[in-house]
């Protein structure tokens, strides 16, 4: 067990220029007690794992955040988003949140939907946002903006002493996702990424009838930089930010529901944390 405000030595801590005071971290398989499939920081309460392990694994992340609370959501792949308070439940419906509080986590989980961490360059406010693809294509599909659109617009609506927060001075961190080697998807899939956005097609590779392998990660970055949004770290569809691809280190939910015959169909669930720590 690690000391309190220690990170476990296998998680990802975002390699980019983080403002003075912003942390962030993204979870992976190791420092937890659930038993398999949930083996072993299972972070999610609604997959089918033991609540004392949930529990257990949920304070363990916790303990090494030190004295900054997790805020958890109840993801829905949609494009709400939430401002958190000190006083903020957990499981709030919503697929991003923000905050400009320190001492509270902004969290997102994952099992090969994208995490996406956001910053201003300022340092006073920060967000995680929640991006599978039906969340990131919403704006694209006639049923209102989408995740990455929401929380920038979020952004926008949050002055503070008289800021406001342009693209150019927010950054991005993008965390582990299903790779594009994995991520099999239909024609609609592709239709609600270029329909108003033709580049989008570069990101889709044809496999078959209707059928294609997609960049999750590059669909991000992509909707990112139309928003002018140019300071883009972590994942460039490598495979070693694969979900899929390396089932010792990350859960995915296509991968392990798909095993035949394992008597489980499902997986656990990642965290994507960003805080002030004040």
């Amino acid at each position: 067990m690690n000391p309190a405000g220690v990170l476990h030595a296998d998680w990802l801590v975002p390699q980019w220029p983080a403002p003075a005071g912003v942390r962030a971290v993204f979870t992976t398989r190791a420092g937890g007690v659930s038993a398999a499939p949930f083996d072993a920081l299972n972070l999610g309460s609604h997959v089918g794992d033991q609540p004392s392990s949930v529990a257990a694994n949920r304070a363990a992340l916790q303990r090494a955040l030190g004295t900054c609370r997790p805020a958890f959501l109840n993801q829905v792949h949609g494009s709400r988003v939430e401002q958190l308070w000190p006083g903020s439940p957990d499981g709030q419906s919503a697929d991003a949140c923000l905050t400009n509080c320190p001492k509270l986590s902004c969290t997102v989980m994952v099992a090969d939907c994208l995490p996406v961490l956001l910053a201003t360059q300022d340092g006073r406010v920060v967000a995680a946002a929640h991006a599978g693809w039906r969340g990131l294509a919403g704006g694209l599909k006639g049923s209102g903006p989408g995740i990455v659109e929401s929380i920038y617009a979020s952004f926008g609506a949050m002055a503070q002493c008289g800021r406001t927060y342009s693209a150019t001075k927010l950054i991005a961190w993008l965390g582990p996702c299903i790779g594009p080697s994995a991520f099999e998807v239909g024609a609609e899939v592709k239709a609600a990424f270029t329909v108003g956005q033709p580049g989008a097609a570069r990101l889709f590779v044809r496999i078959g009838p209707d059928k294609y392998l997609a960049d999750l990660a590059g669909l991000a970055r992509q909707r990112l930089q139309a928003l002018g949004i140019t300071q883009i770290y972590g994942n460039d569809a490598s495979p070693s930010w694969c979900t899929v691809g390396n089932p010792s280190r990350f859960f995915s939910h296509r991968r392990d529901a798909g095993l035949a015959g394992n008597g489980f169909g499902t997986t656990g669930r990642m965290a994507a944390c960003i805080w002030r720590d004040g």
